[in-house]
């Protein structure tokens, strides 16, 4: 992780002023807004949205019909597209509370956790390796960090809640000493970053900087490792601060730890490594670290004791004194007294599921970042997840049942001329799909998806067909695939994707080897599903696109299936791989 710059020092802090920026000031349960329109609100969120249309003159979209909404609701909570039987279930549905029972159901699917692993893990910058090598040497890669992965998923599917799934993640050797089932959580901060020449305290101080920035990004919102040079030059967070929370990193050490509770050895392969080992951290002798000069280890000043943020602090900041201090680093952080942790998650939880943020930068809740466009939506989210106990299902299923949530992605032009960019929610935001999502939609429309978590596949390997999520991911070299589809640079904490459109990704669709392959699948399974084209063509658009297609896209199809084979590829597999390389087939609607 390179350094951070430095530059002039700023001025002091007064901390009672920087307590009052909005991201410090706890949130507090709101009033239910007045609403004109009293039918339209399906859930608390939907008068906070409303009444802000209502006030900018703007009316909300029509409902988007009942395909649509069961393919946009299965893609965002499991990451997979919808079966016929699944669309037609809901469909022949008629009796009261059908789209409830869907969500339900939808929720309690083990894709939601997969789906929401392709989330976090982004976040925790989880990668299976180092971006440098030397060499055959592996003895810095992680073998076993899928463990860390199911870990992840298994605790989305139990709904664990997240106070507690912050807990574990940061110290749950220390809060529960007894509890090796969890102990592969650890990873959050045992698959960080490691350096060659790990003795030298420049090196070390690198490691404590990821650390630091991963904990403070993922939980806080706060770029606390911007102060590890200077004060921070935006927020109120110090160097000081910094040297406080560097020092839990200081006190831990990285290890790739065995289920006899030992320790590899140092140097150790990764192919030499114990099949069950686990890459966690554990408490080392607890020691502080003075302020160094502009990030300098060579010039180290005053010494300061682990400890709290200041500005989350009443007064003085907390000083850690039980170990290392992870276990009161995460009680803190998870504490409803902090007023940041349950907005930060509110926040990406509304980004995942409406193609948009109500804070627009996700991980950047300071000075520099984006005020929410709803605080008082963002507010009253952020109290009631911690008081249904921080469950994050709950909040999900809230969200999902919305009025806001089912609206159709097109509107009135009269709300496009007042709010082109949607930051009023007047339509659900049409979104394309990244690529987990993309790639199990084509595994699974062609009938090759393997439902099965356990070790990394590569993701290049012909006969890797389980979801998206189980593929090896590189810090040294990113899967082609993956970067050509935007998934992140797994050396950094991600805080959103970016989306680009780029000729490459059509030409992957048009000629890599695995959409040809999976378009001769679902050729297959097309032709074998009825024995008219026409019905067959129906089945396509039922299996890609949950819907039937229209007059002209049939007759379409029909003449297409005309034409001969080329380049080895028949009729069938031509209009397959058409399908699978056609927008919608990428987009959510």
């Amino acid at each position: 992780m390179p350094s951070f710059l430095c530059g002039a020092d700023p001025a002091p802090v007064d901390w009672k002023v920087a307590r009052q920026h909005w991201s410090f000031v706890s949130p507090q349960a709101q009033v239910l807004p007045t609403v004109k329109d009293k039918t339209w609100p399906q859930q608390r969120v939907d008068h906070f949205i409303l009444a802000r249309l209502e006030a900018k003159d703007l009316t909300p979209s029509r409902p988007a019909d009942p395909r649509t909404l069961v393919r946009r609701l299965t893609f965002d909570l499991t990451g997979l597209p919808p079966t016929p039987e699944q669309v037609q279930a809901f469909l022949n549905d008629t009796a009261p509370g059908a789209y409830e029972r869907l969500v339900d159901a939808t929720l309690g699917s083990r894709a939601f956790g997969e789906r929401m692993a392709s989330l976090w893990l982004n976040l925790a910058r989880y990668a299976e390796d180092q971006a440098h090598q030397v060499g055959g040497n592996t003895a810095l890669n992680f073998p076993n960090a899928w463990k860390y992965r199911d870990w992840v998923i298994a605790a989305f599917n139990a709904d664990l809640p997240y106070d507690a799934f912050i807990k574990k993640q940061l110290a749950v050797d220390l809060s529960e000493p007894k509890n090796r089932a969890d102990l592969p959580a650890l990873g959050f901060l045992g698959l960080g970053h490691k350096l060659y020449a790990r003795s030298r305290l420049d090196v070390q101080a690198e490691e404590w900087a990821e650390k630091v920035d991963t904990v403070s990004q993922t939980f806080l919102g706060l770029t606390v490792a911007c102060a590890r040079c200077h004060d921070h030059k935006f927020d109120p967070i110090t160097a000081r601060d910094y040297y406080a929370m560097a020092g839990v990193f200081a006190s831990v050490q990285m290890v790739n730890m065995r289920p006899d509770g030992k320790v590899e050895k140092d140097g150790a392969k990764a192919e030499e490594m114990d099949k069950a080992v686990l890459h966690v951290v554990r408490d080392d002798k607890p020691h502080d670290l003075p302020v160094y000069d502009r990030g300098d280890v060579e010039s180290p000043g005053t010494m300061v004791p682990r400890g709290w943020l200041q500005v989350l602090s009443k007064d003085q900041p907390m000083t850690f004194k039980q170990g290392s201090g992870r276990a009161e680093l995460a009680d803190l952080i998870a504490d409803r007294g902090n007023p940041l942790t349950a907005r930060v998650l509110v926040n990406r939880m509304w980004d995942m599921l409406f193609g948009s943020p109500l804070a627009r930068t996700t991980s950047n809740f300071g000075a520099m970042g984006d005020k929410p466009t709803h605080p008082e939506l963002l507010d009253d989210l952020a109290v009631r997840f911690m008081e249904d106990g921080w469950s994050v299902k709950r909040l999900v299923r809230e969200l999902v049942l919305s009025a806001t949530y089912r609206q159709s992605s097109s509107g009135s032009a009269a709300n496009a001329q007042l709010d082109e960019a949607n930051e009023n929610f007047w339509r659900m935001n049409r979104r394309r799909l990244g690529i987990e999502p993309f790639r199990d939609a084509v595994l699974s429309v062609a009938g090759r998806l393997v439902v099965e978590d356990g070790r990394s596949e590569k993701l290049d390997d012909p006969a890797a067909h389980k979801r998206t999520v189980y593929s090896q991911i590189s810090r040294r070299e990113l899967n082609k695939t993956l970067m050509l589809f935007d998934y992140p640079d797994a050396n950094v904490h991600a805080a959103r994707r970016s989306t680009s459109t780029t000729p490459t990704q059509k030409l992957f669709v048009m000629n890599s080897p695995f959409i040809i392959d999976q378009a001769k699948s679902l050729a297959n399974r097309l032709q074998r599903s009825a024995d008219g084209d026409a019905e067959r063509i129906r089945n396509a658009y039922e299996l890609l696109f949950a819907r039937q297609p229209e007059a002209e896209e049939a007759a379409l199809a029909l003449d297409f299936l005309k034409q001969p084979a080329v380049q080895g590829l028949s009729p069938w597999e031509q209009l397959a791989q058409a399908l699978l390389a056609t927008n919608e087939m990428m987009w959510l609607d």
